[in-house]
């Protein structure tokens, strides 16, 4: 099944935007930003959004559900980025935050060919919640400024990875987790599980050599200390995986090649 492209910005849609340099730590063997790397732009921009505007005092806390990632044009080093953050989708208690990214690509000794910039379009389904970790809704303030770029004021979660979790085999490997995994609150940093996404797509090259979709629905936590199994499969043109602690799916992720 073909993606959908993800929704268009509304054409008087104000947007928060933020420019980043691309370093070296943010890409892979080919020079190409990894998906870790690309993570953490996003949550780079996040924070940045939400102290900008009067969020950090009024709706301060937010946890990612799912992140949609559509790499259109690959984004590589060296070069510079822009990303443009706005609400796409929302509902009283979460929010669809578009970002798009695109670069200016530079040339260096060490990667002198002109490549075309790129151009790589994300989504994020975020969860407001209070201080201990339920969801909540917004304030009014915070639903009325969101609200003014989307027409779509009644957002619901449906699950985009939706293929069963296979049997347990042979195949299956531990995905070893470090203590910089870790942020402030002991929760897996979201770019943690795209490390372990960018460690199997070593073994799948075609699926990132072309324009791609990747989807991760984060399920339950992962603390510190705990045991992270990763099951996976290779159906057609896409790469399914599982990342399972104690019998659980912690998250699920789908790698699947755009025509």
């Amino acid at each position: 099944m073909i993606p959908a492209d993800l929704p268009e910005r509304k054409e008087d849609a104000s947007y928060f935007e933020s420019n980043y340099r691309v370093r070296t730590g943010d890409v892979d063997q080919e020079m190409r930003l990894r998906l870790d790397g690309l993570s953490r732009y996003l949550q780079d921009i996040a924070n940045d959004n939400i102290e900008a505007t009067a969020f950090h005092t009024s709706d301060p806390y937010w946890i990612v559900r799912r992140t949609v990632i559509d790499v259109i044009r690959p984004v590589s080093w060296p070069g510079n980025v822009t990303l443009q953050r706005w609400c796409g989708a929302l509902s009283t208690r979460w929010t669809n935050m578009r970002v798009r990214v695109t670069s200016v690509h530079e040339t260096n000794r060490f990667n002198p060919e002109p490549r075309e910039d790129g151009l790589i379009e994300t989504e994020a389904f975020w969860i407001n919640v209070n201080d201990q970790g339920m969801p909540t809704r917004l304030t009014d303030e915070a639903f009325e400024m969101l609200s003014q770029t989307t027409d779509e004021h009644r957002l619901r979660w449906k699950s985009m990875n939706t293929a069963p979790v296979p049997e347990a085999s042979d195949s299956d490997r531990v995905h070893v987790l470090r203590a910089t995994d870790f942020d402030p609150f002991k929760h897996l940093n979201n770019a943690a599980y795209w490390a372990a996404v960018e460690d199997e797509l070593l073994d799948h090259p075609d699926l990132v050599d072309a324009p791609h979709r990747a989807v991760i629905e984060y399920l339950r936590a992962v603390t510190p200390a705990a045991t992270v199994t990763i099951r996976r499969e290779r159906v057609g043109d896409q790469l399914r995986m599982w990342l399972i602690v104690e019998d659980q799916v912690a998250a699920t992720v789908s790698v699947t090649k755009r025509p």
